[in-house]
């Protein structure tokens, strides 16, 4: 015998109900602000995406029950839909759960002669928050090291005028009283892969030998990655230093990484 959508057999609708749309709204809340502030990736596309679906799931939830018993088929697709996505966000919180330890505190890195700051955005000729964390960061350590030289690294952005780097020297040179004379400006790459292999020959020029030791200083989301390419281009000795990524967008920062990750394996980058 057929359930039916209203039957005692199912779940209260209301409850359900109530569950998809209030976090169908949270979601896609989320994502409109972000967008709003000019964030567009996949950290923030897919909640947007996932809001919709629990939005529309809400509001649709009986008539997708009735769909779901048509058919045995309808069931099986529904039972499978469920579970791969069920796999897929305890795969995404494996990955958070990796990326909680990662990192170094800038009165943890042992002496270095040089310090890598790596490129994360710019907006208006200003650093985003997430870039800006990351040079405050490189800041704090560069005040305990002042023998590290500092290179800052990153092509120009769409929309940009001056490259990344340009833009972090100025914000050290102003924000944080960094003198120009320690400054490393790497201005062609746009990826982290680049990042790194674009500044080694740079700060060659500057007498740090390729095997000297380095603190790499980026978002604590994206250590994992950026110790990865580090390691396949055949750095000895780097130490990485978290910079902390900012409430507003931590999770969706950390939702893009899982991707970024997942990209970045598959053209064999990590």
């Amino acid at each position: 015998m057929t359930l039916k959508a209203d039957s005692p057999a199912y779940p209260p609708s209301r409850i359900t109900r109530t569950v998809l749309a209030v976090a169908g709204a949270l979601l896609l809340v989320d994502a409109l602000v972000l967008m709003g502030m000019g964030h567009f990736n996949m950290g923030v596309v897919l909640p947007a995406i996932l809001g919709s679906a629990a939005l529309w799931l809400g509001w649709k939830w009986q008539s997708v029950q009735r769909w779901r018993d048509a058919r045995p088929l309808n069931a099986r697709l529904w039972t499978l839909s469920w579970m791969g996505f069920g796999v897929w966000l305890l795969s995404v919180l494996w990955f958070w759960s990796r990326l909680f330890s990662l990192g170094l505190g800038p009165q943890q890195v042992p002496p270095v002669q040089s310090i890598v700051v790596l490129g994360s955005g710019t907006l208006n000729g200003h650093p985003r928050p997430v870039l800006a964390a990351r040079l405050d960061t490189a800041a704090e350590l560069a005040k305990l090291q002042p023998t590290a030289f500092i290179a800052v690294c990153g092509g120009v952005d769409w929309g940009e005028k001056e490259s990344e780097a340009e833009i972090m020297a100025r914000y050290l040179q102003q924000r944080h009283g960094i003198a120009a004379e320690r400054l490393v400006l790497e201005k062609l790459s746009t990826s982290t892969e680049l990042n790194i292999q674009l500044s080694r020959p740079l700060l060659a020029e500057r007498g740090v030998a390729a095997d000297a030791p380095v603190a790499m200083v980026s978002s604590d989301f994206h250590l994992m990655r950026a110790m990865n390419i580090a390691s396949r281009q055949h750095l000895p000795q780097v130490y990485p230093v978290a910079a902390p990524t900012p409430l507003a967008t931590r999770f969706n920062a950390w939702l893009r990484e899982y991707f970024a990750m997942a990209s970045s394996w598959l053209l064999g980058e990590v």
